[in-house]
């Protein structure tokens, strides 16, 4: 699908219009000249790129679009400069940016002041995101080298097509550097996502939908109506009961919550136990990440991937000016020799820096189980809300009574006695509300994540009318004093 068409199939019917200007001097070496006379001849365009603005639904957005008929897509000097130009002025107009990219990687022609050209581009994208405007890219086949490696990567959404050869080398080159082919599939675009390095892949016809889905969380108006607070819990439940209730696999879960309690959802591919989404609660626009624990009877354990991608997901938030919601509910991190390769601990500290020093409200909420690092990780926030039966602890019952009495015959003794529980855990400070289960999650599903909706939209109208320096100031109070027990003895 050429540039032209692909604009053709996402804007709104007649609304696309053009921003490129003529170009600068033609090159001297007379090879380049007549090639880029039979590019332009092929193509049906001046450049390896179209720039212009149209209307997404209604919505007024920039579009910069490669085209691989032109030389590969390559980027040359003026290829960059049209795309420089293009996205300043999507900066400057405010305007939501989609980039469509396909290309070789730089044009060989033009050698070092072409390569060094992903620079400029790089820093107008930069300053665009800085500006607190979207910037999406859908990855198509192929995208590769210098391109993938700058303004292509660096949406706040990447999207690719499906099937996509993605790449920083491609395959023939790297067969002639290493003297051994690339294996086929390590650079297709599904592979690419199952390791979290993009956010989705999206066939062509399903483009403009998710746009549209994605411009409506990142750049709609919130909604101003005021959300009633459910109803809290009762009486503190029985830690032991809570525990087994949280490990039912009928128990609604991450995903179900998002798809039964926020309008706008846009799913994103997570990775193993990952869940990850621009959604709206009762028109307050989050981005979400958070843990499902079970799928039918197999536990998902958290892996560092995982971990890694709440850092993005965090950032994304960060960027747009967006709140994050995490949503708790996890057996533990994964406990492998791989995990410990992988970096599991570090990256679990790593997330709880991110989410202490974030500049835009953080929402976490308690689902079920909450064991471990895996759950320590995505709970710093400015505000907590647990379901009755949630939980959280270092160690499953089980395992502090494997330590605590070496076997495992005490865990209902110790869950009882750890303060583990939804009531207790409000009482140290961490929980803010907790949201009653009538009796019990797994049995009224609808009604729990309704419940559960309007809590996370009542707690986001409330950050997000909280001015930033007063919000990070109450951030630092509320973690200083987390877990109770002042001891005095300052002064």
């Amino acid at each position: 699908m050429t540039a032209v068409q692909l604009i053709g199939r996402i804007v709104d019917p007649g609304s696309f219009v053009r921003w490129d200007e003529p170009l600068g001097a033609p090159p001297q070496d007379r090879d380049y000249r007549a090639a880029l006379a039979r590019a332009r001849q092929r193509s049906g365009l001046d450049e390896a790129v179209t720039t212009g603005q149209g209307l997404l639904a209604g919505r007024p957005v920039a579009l910069v679009a490669s085209e691989f008929a032109f030389l590969g897509g390559s980027i040359g000097v003026a290829t960059a400069e049209r795309i420089t130009r293009a996205v300043e002025r999507a900066t400057a107009e405010r305007l939501p940016l989609v980039a469509l990219p396909v290309s070789g990687g730089t044009r060989m022609q033009e050698g070092a002041a072409a390569f060094l050209c992903m620079v400029r581009v790089t820093a107008a994208v930069q300053a665009h995101q800085a500006a607190g405007l979207p910037y999406l890219t859908y990855l198509r086949n192929p995208t590769m080298g210098g391109v993938f490696a700058s303004w292509g990567t660096l949406g706040h959404l990447v999207l690719a097509e499906p099937g996509a050869r993605l790449g920083f080398l491609g395959p023939r080159v790297y067969e002639q550097l290493r003297g051994e082919p690339l294996p086929a599939d390590v650079q297709l675009a599904e592979t690419l996502a199952a390791r979290g390095l993009l956010d989705a892949v999206v066939p062509q016809e399903r483009l403009r939908e998710v746009l549209r889905r994605a411009l409506d969380v990142l750049s709609g108006p919130p909604s101003a109506a005021v959300v009633p607070a459910p109803p809290e819990a009762a009486g503190a439940a029985d830690a032991w009961d809570s525990v087994r209730r949280t490990r039912r696999p009928d128990r609604p879960g991450a995903r179900q919550l998002l798809r039964q309690c926020a309008d706008g959802l846009l799913p994103l591919d997570g990775q193993g136990a990952l869940v990850r989404a621009l959604a709206r609660f009762d028109g307050r626009p989050a981005v979400v990440v958070g843990q499902q624990r079970q799928e039918g009877d197999a536990a998902r354990p958290f892996t560092a991937a995982d971990l890694r991608l709440v850092r993005r997901s965090a950032r994304l938030a960060e960027q747009l000016g967006l709140p994050l919601v995490t949503l708790v509910d996890t057996a533990g991190a994964e406990l492998s020799a791989q995990a410990e390769l992988d970096g599991i601990a570090v990256e679990i500290a790593r997330c709880l820096t991110t989410l202490v020093a974030l500049r835009t409200p953080v929402l976490a909420v308690l689902l079920g189980q909450g064991s471990g690092g895996g759950a320590l990780a995505l709970l710093p926030a400015d505000r907590v809300l647990a379901a009755e039966h949630a939980w959280l602890a270092p160690l499953p019952p089980e395992g502090a009574s494997a330590i605590v009495h070496r076997d495992g015959d005490h865990a209902a003794e110790l869950a009882r006695s750890q303060g583990i529980g939804a009531t207790a855990l409000a009482a140290t400070g961490l929980v803010d509300t907790v949201i009653a289960e009538l009796p019990d999650a797994a049995e009224e599903p609808a009604a729990f994540c309704a419940r559960v909706g309007h809590a996370i939209a009542a707690a986001l109208t409330d950050l997000t009318t909280t001015p930033p320096p007063d919000l990070l100031a109450a951030r630092a109070r509320r973690h200083r004093h987390l877990g109770g027990g002042d001891l005095g003895g300052h002064a």
